[in-house]
């Protein structure tokens, strides 16, 4: 990932700094432009899987900086071909980013419904067939464990901070 560090905190849009409890810390918007400059004005054909800005908006999410990676796979989807197979792959995991980041503000209804959609993209993109060259992001993903993991948060009763979802994912 091109040693990118991580922002100096996870924001959440409302939070205050527990330091200065009348303060509301923005993001921290140096640390995420490194990656963002890592981002071509558009890919060709299709989005490698191992691109270091599209690798580092993972981590951030499965470290829990919510916000960042959404900020990050945005970046991320902008320069993706039009009609591509990662440009929907990236749109699920920018509603994924932030749902996860709606569970943490304590807007599980809120959640629920970005995972839907989320869920949607991931089943729409399924029927799809692969037309890269293998490299692509959509091309290695475990579409279907994701699926089912959002499902299973789709079809719980009540969601909670703790369901929020990794996109590091191991095939069923």
């Amino acid at each position: 990932m091109n040693n990118l560090p991580l922002p100096r905190w996870a924001y959440v849009p409302g939070e205050t700094v527990a330091a200065v409890e009348t303060y509301e810390a923005d993001a921290d918007f140096e640390t995420l432009a490194q990656a963002k400059l890592l981002v071509p004005p558009a890919f060709r054909g299709y989005v490698p899987a191992r691109h270091p800005a599209l690798r580092y908006g993972i981590m951030l999410n499965d470290r829990g900086y919510f916000w960042e990676a959404r900020e990050i796979f945005e970046a991320v989807w902008a320069a993706a071909p039009q009609g591509g197979r990662e440009r929907i792959l990236l749109r699920a995991c920018i509603l994924i980013a932030n749902g996860n980041l709606r569970l943490r503000m304590g807007k599980p209804g809120s959640a629920g419904r970005l995972f839907g959609e989320a869920w949607r993209e991931l089943r729409a993109l399924g029927q799809r067939k692969a037309t890269g060259s293998g490299d692509g992001f959509a091309d290695g993903f475990a579409i279907d464990t994701l699926a089912s993991m959002l499902k299973a948060r789709i079809d719980k009763q009540a969601l909670t901070k703790a369901d929020w979802l990794r996109l590091t994912v191991d095939r069923i």
